[in-house]
Parts: structure tokens; C-alpha cells; sequence
């Protein structure tokens, strides 16, 4: 046990000795972010294969590594009681080498496929098994190191917290430097293998921390220059308050990545930006002299939280970078006043394990409610403006200026809101008035909340209790066109929209159409008969094509697997006596695809049709060998692709269970992402030909689409009549693209030729 007596001068440490404790702690804590943020993506995207490359896959990962890290700052506060310096060395090394020795990262291959329902905990529960200890190891290590660093005696050892801007900075660098740098260069074998030889690494460094440790002067333990001893402990309002300001920002961050990929655009690119952003308002807020100091930040706040409501009010489909940037850069000014905030009311030194606790437990809060809890609750993503109006509850407590003005503002506010909800109850002009002009209406609420702050000083409270009023309005009067109906599951958020007049029927996620069907003909009257397939699929168009010349060239009834029900259109594709079997992963699509007050496809041609429910890779692969004349895999219309569905060893599938001159057929269209040239590539590799059709309807105002299709096959004559039209292409290989593979792929590339062809 330490004593408590004051060291000697001559115990003190040399400049020299300074210089290597903080070189060894800040490395050490530097490499354990890096691994810690670089293992997410890499492990996330071993995953997706098992989930159908949801984008809830990262929501829930982010769960998984909130609550390991909440775990790991608890082990490392319960660690640091111990005032013997020895066994939290020891007892800590010992977990790196267990850890150490389950290395290489792998998916626990004992664990079982993904269940019918409840896929969030089955992915919580692969992650524990297949990750959990050395993640845990991992998250234990930033509290730790800094509470080791003050025991040193080190003269910064009184304010540690600079290192962990220093965790914060190698956290930053990893996420960026996956899709950028890693992601298009390495295999996932490769980057795994560097990252089992930086772990190991890290225990040699961490293991030098620990010695620097033990052979500093004894006394430093309480040297009054390195810990406060009389400084008072956190209350438990102080305690409920971290919690608070970690938990915002940590579910804001979540949704904030489920609304960009859900309502603004689903390239799974966008993911990792956010986080990115989340990461350097912790790296910025913890400097010694922060560069954004966080007065400016408080007055941004209620900006940006207008800039939300503005956003969410005008909508994503009108300026795509615009609104993009808007969303992100308004959550990073949101994160940098909340985390701020805590910054500003960080503990004495003593304190800091109980600290990171607090922050850690916030986090996992928050990203269960946006992760886990909000997907059961709620059918749109209501998370996002909820957590945006609690942000304005993270604001410090203020005087207000003119008081007795603010004072009858809840009547005002009351009246207000009185004034512009009933209308929405209404029937008439007034009503339709505020639908038109609701990025006015919400606006200038929101706007109205941003100048109480900030002409007004006003509490808390009213900025919030004003910017939610702006915020319902938008959903009083949504901006859709027409009535929308959401369908809410693990893989994302489906609105079916009735266009004004019942005209249509249209299937979309995010800003992007999945399928439409005509209700109504043009003079009114209800469309009779079995309806006609349109959008992606209507005869003329690269799909109708495919299926005509394989069915023209066999002569026969086609069998035929199709891989995606969408609004179930490709159901009036199949003629009579044909076997069409549908493979589908989300049960929910297929409960609203097949109630004919949605669409009427699936009631009308195939009333009795049961999906095979899974994943395609799993299911599919199940089949029997040789079976289908054509295989359709429409997976790949919304701008988020299941890339293991586009892999070389995919294809090697579906070549597998195509009859002797069968044909696939893949719809490669996307608005962000060159896939052709990743599907010729996958299908040269298991040597077949292909042939790509991307033809411009010119009839996008009734609902049928221009296409983009590849179809494969092993020789010219299985594809029949579309080997000599001029609508589709032969095409080979380009030798540039590196073939996709279940051990690579790289969605930066394919992004890059999309904007390099200007398409």
C-alpha cells in the first residue's frame, strides 16, 4: 500500500522520463483507438453477409460497442480501486493475452443462422460470442491508461484528459482511413491479419505502461500536484447529467445515419461519417485549448437544431449534397454543445474512471433507445427530431433577459400551437395552405426557437418545448404527396404511397421507388383485370426483355427463381403452368406487398405465393443444383446493396443451380454505384458471358423506369434473341476492377467510375 507522505525532491521524475511516459501512455492509447474503431467496419462487414447488408446491422453494432464499452469503463473504474499498483497491471495484461489467444477475429461459426424474427438479438449474441473479449479488453484501456498516467506522477497528471483527445484522434483515423484506405485496398483475411499484429503490439506497449508505472516513485499516488485530495465527489444530479449529455449526442448519432440512409439516400459510404464527426467533437472538446471554443458552440446550437427542422421540413430529394452536408454538419455542432458541456464539467483527476462511466452508460443509453428501442416503436424514424428536441435540454442553465416578457410565453406558445395544429383536423383551403408551406410554417417555429436562445437567453425548456411544436408540424403535415403508409423492420423503413386521386400505388424507400402500381386509369375508372407490371419491370424495359428471349428460347414453361418480392410486380411476370419461387429476407415486405389494398400483384397472379423468408446467400444455396431456367437477383435497385450477393462466390452459386443453358439476370441500377462493371467482372470469373442493357425509357411520368441489367449466361445461344439486339451489349471484363469477392470488395471504386462517367 502507498503511503501518504510527500516524496522527496530527489524522487521526482526527470524531464527525460516525462518525455517517455507520455510518448509510450499517448501511443499506447493511440493504437488501442485504432483498433478499437477500425475492428467496427471491419467486423460489421463480416456480418452483413448473415443480414442481407441492412443498414440496421450497423445501427445494432453500435449498440454491441457502446454497451462493451460501458462494460470495459466499469471493469477499468472497479480495477483502479485497488490503490496497490501491481494487480491492475497484472490482472489487465492477463485479459489482453486471453483475448489475444481467440485472435484472429472470426464469426463463431457454432452460433447458428439468423432467425425467423428478432434478428437485433441474435446480432447482439453473435457479436458477444464471435468478438466480445477482446473488444471488452479494448474498451477497458482508455480509462485505464489515463488513471495509470496519473499514478506515474507525471506533472500533466493533474488534468489527463488531453489523452484522451489523443484516443479520440486514433479513433478518428481508423474510421476514415477503412473505406478509404483499407476497404479498396485489402482483403477482409488481410486486414484481419494486420489487426491480430496490432493487437499484439499493443500489449507490448501497454505492458511497457505498466512497468513506467510500477517504477515510478511510490509517493506520486497522492503527489497533490497529479490528484486532487480534497476535491469534492460528483453529486448524483451531476452524476444523471453526463449521462444526459452522453446519451443525446451517442442516439443522435444514430439516427442521424438511420435518416441519411433511410429518407436522404442509402449509400452505405454515408455510414462512417457521422461517427467520424462524432468522434472529433470529442477530440476537439478535450484539447487544452479547444479550437472551436465551446461558447460558439453554445450559440450555435440552437442554430443548427433550426437547421434540423428546416431540413426535415424541406425534405432530401431536391438538393441531395446539400441537404446531406446540412443534416451532418448540424449534428456535429448539436454533439460538440452536448459534449462540451461535459468537458466544461469534468471531474478532478481522481474522479476520472467514475467519470468515463458515466459517459460510457449515457452512451449505450442513448444507442439503445435509437437502436434498439425506437426500430419496435416507432414506423418512420421518429428518433431523429425527438433526439433533436432534447438536445436543446443540454443547453446550461441561463438568465434570462427580459423576464417579464418570457414570462407569459407557455400561454403564447400554447396559443401557437393551438392556432397551428387544428388546422390540420380541418377540411378546406387553410389546411392544404399549410401543407404547401410547411418549410415556412416549421421553419419560422424553429427559427423562433434558435432567437429565444439567443436574443432572449431563454431556459432550456422553452427553446425545447418550441423546437418540438416545429418539429410536429412537420409530421402534421407531411410532405408527401398523396396518403403514405410506413412499414418499420430490422432492414429499414418502406412508405407505400397513394398518389393524389389513387392513381398509383407506390413502393419506396428513402427517395428511392421499389415498385408502383396503377390503380386508376387515366379518365378515373379503376384499372379491371390482372395488373400490368411496371417501373423496373414493364415488358419493354431490360427485365421484361430477359424474361421474353429465355422463355422464347426454351419454348416451354420457365422455372424460375426470382431474389426480392419488393411490391411483388415480377408476380404477374410468370405465364401459366410456370414455377416461380420468391426469396425474400424481410417478412414485413411480403405481408405489405401481398394485402391488396397496398398492391395488387401477388392477390391478383399469385394468390397462394409463400416466399422462401432468409437471407439469399443461406437460403438460396439450398436449392438443388441445376434447377432454374432463370435466375432474377433484384437486390440491387436501392441505392444500400447487399454486396454478398455480388461476389464471385455468389455467382458460383447461382451458376450452380441454373439448368444446362439457363440464364442469371441481375438489376444492377443505381444511382451512386457502378455495378456493371462489378457483375461482368463476378460472372467472367466463374466463365460466363455477359451482356448489359441500360436503355432509357422516356416514360418515367407513368411510373416505367429506364433499367440498367446485366444478364449472364455460359454461351451466346442460352440468351437467346438479346445476343444480336442492339439494346444489349456484349461486354467483357475490365482486367482494372479487381473481382469481387467474399474477401473483398470495394464500394469506394465503384462510386468513383459512377462519377468519373458522369452518370
Amino acid at each position: 500500500m502507498d503511503s501518504i507522505v510527500q516524496p522527496a525532491a530527489t524522487e521526482q521524475p526527470s524531464s527525460s522520463r516525462n518525455r517517455l511516459l507520455l510518448t509510450v501512455y499517448t501511443a499506447a492509447i493511440f493504437v488501442s483507438a485504432l483498433l478499437l474503431f477500425s475492428v467496427q467496419p471491419l467486423f460489421a462487414k463480416m456480418v452483413l453477409p448473415r443480414l442481407g447488408g441492412s443498414p440496421a446491422v450497423w445501427s445494432v453494432a453500435m449498440v454491441f460497442f457502446q454497451s462493451l464499452l460501458l462494460a470495459g469503463y466499469a471493469y477499468a473504474h472497479l480495477l483502479m480501486q485497488i490503490r496497490n499498483r501491481i494487480v491492475p497491471v497484472a490482472v489487465h495484461l492477463v485479459l489482453l493475452i486471453a483475448a489475444f489467444a481467440t485472435l484472429p477475429l472470426g464469426i463463431a461459426t457454432a452460433y447458428g443462422e439468423p432467425p425467423a424474427s428478432g434478428y437485433a438479438f441474435w446480432l447482439l449474441g453473435l457479436f458477444v460470442v464471435s468478438i466480445g473479449l477482446p473488444f471488452f479488453a479494448l474498451a477497458a484501456n482508455n480509462p485505464l491508461l489515463q488513471a495509470w498516467f496519473v499514478r506515474t506522477g507525471h506533472p500533466a497528471g493533474h488534468d489527463p484528459y488531453f489523452l484522451y483527445a489523443s484516443s479520440n484522434i486514433g479513433s478518428f483515423l481508423a474510421l476514415l482511413s477503412y473505406p478509404f484506405l483499407l476497404e479498396p485496398i485489402f482483403t477482409l483475411h488481410t486486414q484481419n491479419r494486420f489487426w491480430t499484429l496490432g493487437y499484439g503490439l499493443l500489449i507490448l506497449l501497454i505492458a511497457a505502461c505498466g512497468v513506467l508505472l510500477l517504477r515510478s516513485p511510490k509517493l506520486a499516488v497522492v503527489d497533490a500536484k497529479t490528484e486532487d485530495v480534497n476535491a469534492p465527489a460528483p453529486g448524483i444530479v451531476t452524476r444523471l447529467r453526463w449521462i444526459f449529455l452522453a446519451a443525446v449526442p451517442s442516439g443522435l448519432l444514430i439516427a442521424v445515419t438511420a435518416h441519411i440512409s433511410t429518407d436522404v439516400a442509402a449509400a452505405p459510404l454515408l455510414w462512417v461519417l457521422p461517427l467520424s464527426l462524432y468522434l472529433l467533437t470529442w477530440v476537439v472538446v478535450f484539447q487544452s485549448r479547444p479550437l472551436l471554443p465551446h461558447k460558439w458552440m453554445l450559440i450555435l446550437q440552437p442554430v443548427a437544431i433550426a437547421g434540423v427542422i428546416v431540413l426535415l421540413a424541406f425534405g432530401g430529394e431536391q438538393n441531395l449534397l446539400l441537404t446531406l452536408g446540412g443534416h451532418q454538419l448540424c449534428f456535429f455542432v448539436i454533439a460538440m454543445a452536448c459534449h462540451g458541456e461535459l468537458a466544461r464539467t469534468r471531474p478532478a483527476a481522481r474522479y476520472l474512471t467514475g467519470f468515463y462511466v458515466a459517459l460510457s452508460f449515457g452512451g449505450m443509453v442513448g444507442g439503445l433507445f435509437a437502436g434498439l428501442v425506437a426500430p419496435f416503436t416507432f414506423s418512420w424514424i421518429a428518433e431523429y427530431p425527438i433526439l433533436v428536441a432534447l438536445a436543446a435540454l443540454c443547453r446550461p442553465p441561463a438568465n434570462e433577459r427580459l423576464a417579464g416578457i418570457v414570462r407569459w410565453y407557455w400561454l403564447a406558445l400554447a396559443a401557437l400551437a393551438v392556432a397551428l395544429v387544428a388546422p390540420s383536423y380541418m377540411t378546406g383551403d387553410l389546411p392544404t395552405w399549410f401543407e404547401d408551406h410547411r418549410v415556412w410554417v416549421a421553419g419560422a417555429v424553429g427559427v423562433l426557437a434558435a432567437l429565444l436562445a439567443l436574443a432572449l437567453n431563454a431556459s432550456r425548456w422553452k427553446i425545447f418545448a418550441t423546437a418540438a411544436l416545429a418539429l410536429a408540424l412537420i409530421r402534421v403535415y407531411p410532405a408527401d404527396e398523396g396518403r403514405v403508409t410506413t412499414v418499420r423492420s430490422f432492414f429499414g423503413v418502406h412508405k407505400i404511397v397513394v398518389t393524389p386521386g389513387g392513381y398509383f400505388h407506390v413502393l419506396m424507400h428513402g427517395t428511392t421507388i421499389h415498385g408502383a402500381e396503377r390503380f386508376r386509369n387515366n379518365d378515373g375508372t379503376p384499372v379491371a383485370g390482372r395488373p400490368e407490371p411496371i417501373t423496373y419491370y414493364h415488358k419493354d424495359g431490360g427485365i421484361g426483355q430477359a424474361i421474353s428471349a429465355i422463355r422464347e428460347r426454351k419454348g416451354a414453361p420457365l422455372k424460375v427463381a426470382a431474389i426480392g418480392v419488393g411490391s411483388g410486380t415480377l408476380a404477374c411476370a410468370a405465364e401459366p403452368g410456370e414455377s416461380w419461387t420468391f426469396f425474400e429476407i424481410d417478412q414485413s415486405m411480403v405481408d405489405a406487398a401481398s394485402d391488396p389494398k397496398n398492391f395488387r400483384y401477388i392477390s391478383s397472379c399469385m394468390p397462394g405465393l409463400k416466399p422462401v423468408i432468409g437471407d439469399a446467400r443461406l437460403t438460396f444455396a439450398k436449392e438443388p443444383d441445376g434447377a432454374y431456367d432463370l435466375i432474377i437477383v433484384d437486390a440491387y435497385s436501392s441505392d444500400a446493396i447487399p454486396i454478398h450477393l455480388a461476389t464471385e462466390e455468389a455467382m458460383n452459386i447461382y451458376k450452380d443451380k441454373l439448368a444446362p443453358h439457363g440464364a442469371v439476370v441481375m438489376h444492377v441500377s443505381n444511382r451512386h454505384l457502378d455495378l456493371e462493371t462489378v457483375v461482368v467482372g463476378i460472372a467472367d470469373a466463374n466463365d460466363l458471358k455477359s451482356w448489359v442493357f441500360n436503355e432509357d425509357s422516356g416514360r418515367d411520368g407513368d411510373y416505367i423506369f429506364s433499367t440498367d441489367v446485366v444478364i449472364s449466361a455460359r454461351e451466346e445461344a442460352d440468351v437467346g434473341r438479346l445476343a444480336s439486339s442492339k439494346s444489349w451489349e456484349q461486354t467483357e471484363a475490365d482486367d482494372r476492377v479487381r473481382v469481387w469477392t467474399d474477401d473483398y470488395s470495394n464500394i469506394l471504386g465503384a462510386l468513383y467510375r459512377r462519377l468519373r462517367d458522369g452518370e
